[in-house]
């Protein structure tokens, strides 16, 4: 079974959520918790108790755990672990790229079935090229894992590029959507959500036309950054089923009680329901 159905399958009972786990400094520090490996260690076990059995998939941000070196790899390690035992869904947000044997070196670190960091999913950057991706992608397929390549993010710093037209008139964005759709081919065929899936900002005014994609899309910018599922449903109109919303602080500010975590999470999730067959 690819990525792109194990995800689909989920929503269908949980709703088509990301949740994100964001240990930041402020995030910590308004749960009570110390800015340490310890206080680390303890947010991350209150959001896979809170999250493991209520998202569709939850998306550890591994820059916040990589800034405490080797312990606070450890510590997603245990995170991702945890998460995966439970039976939930998960996406490394490393955001890797590179070319050659490096880039199969990141594939498995984070797709590789003997590593400890492995997820069912991580993000990755195009613009060393679709091509350069290529270890990661056949990583993916091997495993029917998945990977989500930034094709038109949410940050204001990226539009002009990602805009950018080129002698076709598509633009780099909807290059990257068009490249990753044909890689999801042979699964369209069989009837299957593919393994490559992309990400695309909920707060663009325009956006790529995802119609052709066959894959999930990662939609960072609702909440706290102002978008709404009217703007999801605009975005991925004809293919709303594909989309999966990403919200980390307006669930992550309910904290700390894992509770209200919980509470916060099913009902953002509601507003996201996911297709049944």
């Amino acid at each position: 079974m690819t990525f792109g159905t194990r995800l689909l399958d989920a929503a269908a009972s949980r709703g088509r959520l990301c949740v994100g786990i964001d240990p930041h400094p402020s995030l910590m520090e308004m749960w009570g918790l110390d800015d340490d490996v310890e206080g680390l260690a303890e947010f991350s076990r209150r959001c896979v108790e809170a999250f493991a059995d209520t998202a569709a998939l939850v998306k550890p941000q591994v820059a916040f755990y990589e800034r405490y070196g080797s312990a606070g790899f450890r510590v997603l390690e245990d995170t991702l672990s945890a998460l995966r035992e439970a039976g939930c869904l998960t996406v490394a947000d490393a955001k890797r790229g590179d070319i050659g044997s490096t880039m199969a070196g990141y594939a498995e670190a984070w797709l590789g079935e003997r590593s400890p960091l492995r997820s069912d999913a991580v993000t990755v950057s195009p613009y060393l090229g679709v091509g350069a991706l290529a270890p990661v992608l056949e990583l993916a397929e091997q495993t029917g894992r998945g990977v989500f390549v930034l094709a038109a993010t949410s940050n204001p710093e990226a539009v002009v590029l990602q805009n950018h037209r080129g002698a076709d008139g598509r633009t780099i964005a909807q290059q990257v959507v068009d490249e990753c759709a044909r890689r999801n081919e042979a699964h369209i065929q069989d009837g299957e959500a593919g393994n490559v899936g992309v990400v695309v900002g909920a707060t663009l005014a325009q956006a790529p036309d995802l119609s052709r994609l066959g894959g999930p899309v990662l939609m960072p910018g609702v909440g706290a950054q102002g978008a709404s599922a009217g703007d999801v449903a605009r975005i991925a109109a004809g293919v709303e089923h594909l989309a999966f919303p990403n919200i980390s602080r307006a669930v992550l500010g309910t904290g700390p009680r894992i509770a209200d975590l919980r509470s916060a999470v099913v009902t953002t999730a509601s507003e996201f329901p996911g297709h049944e067959d």
